[in-house]
């Protein structure tokens, strides 16, 4: 031991363990501090009890000799940090020339495993710049995984290692598999044993369990979890195409066939699956459902989110079904039954469907917004946003069609709870701009400042009233409390809680002034004792078509009555329109399919009386003033 180091512990100034730690510690040693990194022991002054160190950011640092024994981690000259600091030409050349003998010497220095993240903590700023290091990564790490070296983890967070002696790359995955606890995780697992499939030498030996493994697995699960099934049936073909002389041991158990049992819950099994695996499962369709898989498909993109509404058209135009999709849009959007992620769809890629882009897609639209604002108000959709944030699609709606379509639908932006009042001027203003002679109808109501009184059942007033109220009485005084407790947890500028209490604030203030502008040009009814004479509200029409002699039976009620399934309309509605006013044997003009045909009124009958009556609480004096007096 060093005399000097002698005469500390002698004076009970210096442990011996402590003397021992900093016989490694001599000046010119390399070094890491927990908190300070990397240094270099610059000199020893023992008569002060003391070492300095040389550390990036501190030069000429002093130390107290015993906490320099217990804090400072001595490098060997083999040590990459080492290395770097004597020469740090030759790292980069080893960079270039030998990176994998570069990680290795990292690794070894880091305990034998070592982060990506860690790796690049040493390596940039003087051995490369951030973006150099990416590139160089990338392709280092490819010839760590070919060397077989190398333990790559699938998550960037896990450590990389020196793999052990007779330890293959190959061993690894079906370590990896193997160990895997829950079915997610198998898959996981046998993705990459998929990935490197050509490093099983002797695939019969290695792979062929796993096939075993992932069809009892599929089958067991399928019933519980049908997309874990879906999921491992096709790694299972993956890696069957790869390695043929692997195969299946249950004869019959095909993608085909789990498509087949699956048929009806595919709809909420989909989504659930990789956007890749969803889109060859419906790839997969004709094959294992045969001519019918058409309408399957169809009815899955009726059904379905917004990803699977975009596949379906791609997959059933490649397979020549294009006739068939723009049938089933034309009926949905003549019914208005389309939903909102189809339209949202529609809308978007309408370049390719120009020819549905008419102002009975707006109808379809607005009758679509209105049931979303029915099952969640105050919710913007992706449909809600793409009507009001794309400034081109107004317009492209519009000037297919005439004046008097796009003075009704005017009239329909006007009365429509949908919109604020800005928002609503904006969308006026791009119809306007189509056409500049009905400008007049928004200055028009702009100046009298209220809009035209609504029709509506009793019914439907009172599901618009029960709505109000629950705003008032319940959604908005919790909200309120909500608001002051996130105000309590202090320093607004980060307070997400406070920020969404506030947003809801608006959204419920928004829907409120919305009820209160409707319940106010409500008015009333139950359809009781129409005028028959001719089509008004309240009346069942029944029409003939001239050409076919086809029929078809509309119930017109108020604005707030919609059932296309049930053909009960609004009178706001294009069809109502046309109807209101005609009498019995008049003829008219209706857009259909394909085109517009003529009708012939062969019955106007009253329709059932609404069964809420103004007994039950409500007057046909405007319903605002009722809500006010609450």
């Amino acid at each position: 031991m060093d005399p000097e180091l002698e005469k500390l512990v002698e004076a009970g100034k210096l442990t011996s363990h402590a003397a021992g730690q900093l016989e490694k510690l001599k000046p010119g040693t390399f070094c890491l501090h927990k908190s300070w990194g990397f240094g270099r022991v610059r000199e020893w002054n023992l008569l002060l009890n003391q070492i300095v160190i040389d550390f990036a950011g501190k030069k000429s640092h002093p130390m107290q000799a015993q906490y320099a024994a217990e804090n400072l981690m001595p490098l060997a000259p083999g040590h990459f940090l080492a290395r770097k600091a004597t020469d740090l030409a030759s790292i980069k050349s080893l960079a270039r020339e030998n990176p994998a003998d570069l990680v290795r010497n990292i690794l070894e220095s880091l305990d034998g495993k070592a982060t990506a993240q860690q790796i690049s903590e040493w390596m940039v700023g003087d051995v490369f710049t951030e973006a150099e290091w990416k590139r160089w990564w990338e392709s280092t790490k490819k010839g760590l995984k070919a060397s077989g070296a190398f333990s790559i983890p699938v998550k960037k967070t896990e450590a990389i290692q020196i793999r052990g002696e007779g330890v293959s790359h190959a061993d690894e995955l079906v370590t990896a598999f193997n160990k895997a606890p829950q079915p997610k995780q198998q898959i996981v697992a046998l993705e990459q044993i998929i990935k490197f499939h050509e490093q099983f030498k002797e695939p019969e030996k290695q792979l062929q369990p796993i096939i075993v493994t992932i069809e009892n697995t599929a089958v067991r699960n399928q019933k519980i979890h049908p997309e874990l099934a879906f999921e491992l049936m096709m790694g299972r073909d993956d890696l069957l195409e790869h390695r043929p002389t692997l195969h299946t041991t249950h004869v019959g158990l095909t993608l085909s066939k789990l498509i087949l049992e699956e048929e009806k819950r595919l709809i909420s099994v989909l989504p659930k699956l990789p956007a890749a695996k969803e889109k060859r499962i419906l790839q997969a369709l004709p094959s294992a459902l045969g001519p019918r898989w058409t309408e399957r498909a169809l009815l899955l993109m009726q059904g379905s989110h917004g990803r699977m509404v975009a596949q379906i058209p791609r997959i059933l135009s490649e397979a020549g079904q294009h006739a068939e999709l723009r049938t089933m849009l034309e009926r949905s959007i003549r019914e208005h039954s389309a939903t909102s992620e189809m339209l949202a769809w529609l809308c978007s890629d309408r370049e390719n469907w120009s020819d549905l882009i008419t102002p009975e897609l707006l109808g379809a639209i607005l009758s679509a917004l209105e049931r979303e604002q029915h099952r969640a108000p105050g919710r913007a959709s992706k449909l809600h946003r793409a009507l009001v944030e794309d400034r081109h699609l107004l317009g492209d709606i519009s000037k297919k069609g005439d004046v008097a379509l796009a003075r009704d639908a005017i009239r329909r932006f006007q009365l429509s709870p949908l919109f604020d009042e800005l928002t609503k001027r904006s969308l006026l203003a791009r119809i306007v701009k189509i056409y500049p002679e009905l400008e007049s109808m928004i200055t028009g109501a702009q100046s009298q400042g209220e809009t035209a009184a609504l029709i509506v059942s009793w019914s439907s007033l009172e599901k618009r009233k029960i709505e109000y109220e629950e705003l008032i009485k319940t959604k908005i005084p919790e909200n309120s409390r909500e608001i002051a407790l996130a105000r309590s947890y202090g320093d607004l500028s980060e307070n997400f809680e406070f920020k969404a209490a506030k947003q809801m604030q608006s959204v419920l203030m928004r829907r409120k002034s919305e009820l209160e502008q409707m319940l106010h040009n409500a008015r009333g009814t139950s359809f009781e004792n129409p005028d028959t004479s001719r089509v008004s509200i309240g009346t069942i029409v029944t029409l003939r078509n001239v050409e076919t002699n086809e029929e078809e039976t509309y119930t017109i009620l108020g604005a707030w009555d919609s059932d296309p399934d049930r053909h009960i309309i609004s009178y706001q509605t294009a069809i109502g329109q046309a109807l209101l006013g005609h009498a019995l044997d008049d003829t008219v003009s209706l857009k259909t399919e394909h085109a517009a045909s003529r009708f012939a009124i062969v019955s106007i009958k009253p329709a059932p009386a609404d069964e809420i009556t103004p007994a039950s609480g409500l007057t046909s004096e405007p319903a605002v003033e009722t809500a006010a007096a609450k």
